[in-house]
C-alpha cells in the first residue's frame, strides 16, 4: 500500500526541485527585462511554468505522503487536466505545422523561403505586426547573422579576407539566416559578404522584400517577407522535435497519473480504516457487481 504513495512522493519531490531551476531563470530574466524586448517576451511564460510545476508537485507530494486524501483528489484532477492539454498541443502542432517548405535555388547550396508557401494559424501569428515586433527583436538579439561572418587564408601570401561570393553560395545556411540575413536570390543584389550586399542593375521591383533590405546591421532583412517564412520553417522544424518528446513526456505521466489513481485508492482505504484487499460492505444485500 506504502509504495504508490512513496513512488508518488518521490516523483513529485524530483520534479519540484526541477522547476526552482525553471523559476529561478524567470525571475532572472524579469531582472534583465529592461534592457531588452526579447527578454521581456519570454520572462512571464518561463515563470507561470515554473510556479505551475511547483505548485502540481507540492499536491502531489503532499498528498501522497501525508495523507491529505483531498488534495491528492485535486492532484488527479489537475493532472487530468494537464494529460489532455498535453494531447492537444501535440495535435495542434502537427495540425499547424504540415505547410510550407524550403525552395531550391540554382547554382545554392541553401535554401530559400517564401511567406506564401505557408498558410494558417501560425502564419498569422508570425505575420502579426505586435508579435513580429517582439520576435525580430529575439533574432536581433540573439546575433544570428553577426555569426554568419566567415574569413579565408590565402595560401599564397597569407592574408585574411572575407569569404568569396562562389564559397558564400555553396553554404547551408539555416532558415533563419537564410531569410533574415540576406536579401532574396530573385532581387539580384551582388553580393559584397555575409551581410553586406549592394544593389544589381536586374534588381526585381515586384518583391517588397527587395526594398525592405538594408545593410544596417540592425535592420537587414528582419522585415521581410522571406525572415518571417525562415521562422516559420524553422518553427515547423522544431515543433515536430518537441511533439515527439512530448508524446514521450505523455506516456510517462499517464505512467504516473495511473499511480496517483492507486495511491488515492489506498488513502480511501485508510481512511475507511479498511484492510488491504478488503471492500466494506455497504448494503445488507450487495449487488452482483461493486465497484
Amino acid at each position: 500500500m506504502k509504495g504508490t504513495n512513496n513512488l508518488i512522493g518521490a516523483v513529485n519531490f524530483v520534479t519540484f526541485l526541477a522547476s526552482i531551476p525553471i523559476l529561478g531563470g524567470g525571475i532572472w530574466l524579469s531582472s534583465r527585462a529592461n534592457s531588452t524586448e526579447c527578454l521581456r517576451f519570454l520572462q512571464w511564460p518561463i515563470i507561470i511554468i515554473g510556479i505551475t510545476i511547483m505548485v502540481i508537485s507540492l499536491m502531489g507530494f503532499v498528498g501522497a505522503c501525508y495523507r491529505q486524501t483531498w488534495l491528492l483528489q485535486l492532484y488527479l484532477v489537475v493532472m487530468f487536466l494537464v494529460l489532455a492539454a498535453l494531447i492537444g498541443f501535440i495535435v495542434f502542432a502537427f495540425a499547424v505545422t504540415d505547410q510550407g517548405h524550403g525552395q531550391v535555388i540554382i547554382n545554392r547550396a541553401f535554401l530559400e523561403y517564401q511567406l506564401s508557401d505557408y498558410s494558417g494559424w501560425l502564419k498569422n501569428r508570425v505575420s502579426d505586426p505586435k508579435y513580429w515586433s517582439k520576435i525580430s527583436s529575439c533574432l536581433r538579439d540573439s546575433h544570428v547573422c553577426s555569426g554568419m561572418h566567415r574569413n579565408v587564408r590565402d595560401t599564397a601570401t597569407g592574408a585574411i579576407f572575407p569569404e568569396p561570393a562562389y564559397m558564400f553560395y555553396q553554404r547551408h545556411l539555416s532558415p533563419i539566416e537564410s531569410g533574415c540575413c540576406k536579401p532574396p536570390t530573385s532581387c539580384e543584389y551582388n553580393y559584397v559578404n555575409e551581410t553586406v550586399w549592394n544593389p544589381g542593375t536586374g534588381m526585381v521591383v515586384n518583391d517588397m522584400d527587395c526594398t525592405r533590405w538594408s545593410n544596417d546591421q540592425q535592420q537587414l532583412c528582419y522585415q521581410c517577407d522571406s525572415c518571417k517564412a525562415g521562422l516559420l520553417a524553422t518553427l515547423k522544424h522544431s515543433w515536430r522535435k518537441v511533439s515527439i518528446i512530448n508524446i514521450v513526456i505523455l506516456i510517462i505521466l499517464v505512467f504516473v497519473y495511473v499511480v496517483a489513481c492507486a495511491a488515492f485508492r489506498n488513502n480511501k482505504r485508510m481512511d475507511n480504516d479498511e484492510a488491504y484487499g478488503e471492500a466494506r460492505m455497504t448494503k445488507a444485500r450487495p449487488s452482483r457487481f461493486q465497484f
